[in-house]
């Protein structure tokens, strides 16, 4: 089942105009805020219609801008907001029955009991949502969502009014989705945890128009900066290994070798991705001695890019792809050829509190 999107729309002053195709498993929208990722799913689910192009499902076209609209009723979409909206004077189980009312008769497709089991709602069903915590309340979203045997799932930032303990425990519930539902889902998050976590496949978005497309491990190296640009940068896999509150340091083994991390709350054993900024990384032939940096991982050079005034250079570490930024004349000075070692240092400062991203 695919997904073509090929629109462009104007709302206010802001334009978005995207190509995109879209498979099974779940796809992630990710970037700033204002980048588009909400535009985009409402263009979708038929919320919006857009001023030019087509989108079609499964070889069905939904909208062909001049000829075509088919409204979100018949679109058979599931779609979870931000918040659960959930009907207050049902139970659990009544908003459950209200989502299978629109399940098309006579076709397979989830059962209140396979629903039930997958979203772990059971002790819940006999509850109002007053009752409920924000994550239960999402959960039961969810299953309202699948009762409707959606042939496409939206997903709107559904964990943003979470907090973190909520989002830890519910990642799970929409893994099993991911896995096990046997639907598209379209995943909206500026929240990196979350996508490199669930995602397949991402499209990151920036200004309406889309930045990179993607396996997680291939496409992000951009992140949403405090400015809500986006900042170029690589992930290092690694596991913590141990603190030290008196010198403020967390510490972690990544696949290049140790890391120095500011201190963190992460538990030992714990496995993470540590974004560290393309400006910030240094090359080097030989480490030096006398110097303040801590972190010194040793690379074999893979790529060597032009990037208009700089030299990007893609350095493989035991697995984990770093992007360096340098000027033309360092690289010259390096001699920098494909396939020789190289050894990276960057400050542990250099990776922010915001940057460390629990995996596991």
């Amino acid at each position: 089942m695919t997904l073509a999107i090929n629109v462009e729309h104007r709302q206010g002053a802001f334009d978005l105009a995207v190509d995109l195709a879209i498979g099974s498993g779940l796809t992630a929208l990710f970037g700033p805020s204002g980048s588009g990722k909400t535009t985009l799913v409402n263009l979708v689910a038929g919320l919006i219609r857009p001023d030019k192009g087509r989108i079609a499902f499964d070889g069905e076209v939904w909208v062909d801008a001049a000829r075509r609209f088919v409204p979100p009723h018949r679109r058979r979409i599931g779609y979870v907001f931000q918040e659960g909206r959930l009907f207050p004077h049902m139970t659990v189980r009544g908003n459950l029955h209200y989502g299978a009312r629109f399940a098309p008769r006579g076709e397979p497709g989830e059962t209140l009991e396979r629903v039930v089991d997958l979203l772990r709602i059971g002790p819940l069903l006999d509850r109002r949502p007053a009752l409920l915590s924000g994550g239960e309340k999402q959960r039961v979203a969810f299953g309202r969502a699948l009762m409707a045997k959606p042939r496409l799932l939206l997903m709107d930032e559904p964990l943003s009014a979470l907090d973190n303990d909520l989002k830890t425990a519910i990642l799970p519930d929409i893994e099993r989705m991911r896995d096990e539902a046997g639907i598209p889902i379209l995943y909206v998050s500026h929240s990196i945890e979350e996508v490199t976590r669930l995602a397949t496949r991402v499209i990151v978005m920036d200004g309406g128009k889309t930045v990179a497309i993607g396996r997680p491990d291939e496409v992000l190296n951009v992140v949403p900066a405090a400015t809500g640009a986006l900042k170029a940068g690589s992930f290092l896999h690694a596991v913590v290994t141990g603190h030290s509150p008196e010198e403020g340091l967390t510490f972690a083994e990544s696949r290049a070798g140790p890391l120095f991390l500011r201190a963190t709350d992460i538990p030992v054993g714990a496995h993470i991705r540590a974004f560290v900024p393309t400006s910030e990384v240094v090359l080097a032939t030989s480490l030096p001695e006398g110097i303040s940096t801590l972190n010194r991982l040793k690379g074999t050079v893979e790529e060597i890019g032009d990037a208009g005034n700089v030299i990007m250079v893609s350095i493989d570490c035991n697995g984990d792809r770093v992007l360096a930024e340098i000027t033309r004349r360092s690289a010259a000075n390096l001699g920098l050829a494909q396939g020789m070692p190289i050894n990276l240092l960057f400050k542990t400062v250099s990776i922010t509190a915001e940057g460390i991203y629990r995996t596991s």
